[in-house]
């Protein structure tokens, strides 16, 4: 029996560097989870419009009552990366086809009605999600993430991650062909 135990750590060994070289040589790209939702209708939701603005609050029944393509994107004054999409947001704006929607993520109030002020408002509704309760229902990782939601109310795509650079370029390839 003694003899075997030099096999442990040996097997062991072999195991956790097998996984490695797997997890290294895999093809996967970490930043792209996969969204529960896709192809699945929108979660319910009602949001109150953040204070001080005068853009309206919304909910599930607004964007289903549309009938348009919306783009749903989750932000907040604290993160780097949604400031560095933003101006990317302000172009979406400029597009009567869509209902662009931002939901303000676990930020205070204050701090991103003075972001908005600041950067340009570029959203037709924006809704405050402060618990964080319909960030979890929609299954945002973290901010920011945009979604691509169809007129049927179908989420059909999922960004997570700034849309910024080729990112933004497939992003608006792919809102095209659901504007069609």
């Amino acid at each position: 029996m003694r003899r075997f135990v030099f096999l442990v750590p040996l097997a062991l060994s072999l195991i956790i560097g097998t996984f490695s070289v797997w997890g290294l040589l895999n093809d996967r790209n970490p930043s792209e989870v996969p969204s529960a939702l896709i192809n699945r209708s929108i979660p319910k939701f009602n949001l109150s419009p953040l204070p001080g603005l005068r853009t309206p609050g919304f909910s599930r029944d607004n964007l289903l009552n549309l009938k348009k393509v919306s783009v749903i994107n989750f932000f907040a004054s604290w993160c780097l990366p949604c400031r560095a999409e933003h101006q990317s947001l302000i172009e979406l704006s400029q597009n009567n086809e869509i209902v662009l929607a931002g939901i303000n993520y676990k930020d205070i109030n204050k701090d991103a009605l003075d972001w908005l002020t600041e950067l340009g408002n570029p959203y037709t509704y924006v809704g405050d999600d402060f618990s964080g309760r319909t960030g979890i229902d929609w299954g945002i990782t973290g901010v920011p993430e945009t979604f691509i939601v169809n007129r049927d109310g179908k989420v059909v795509h999922r960004f997570s991650g700034p849309l910024v650079g080729v990112k933004f370029k497939e992003f608006k390839e792919l809102l095209t062909l659901e504007l069609r």
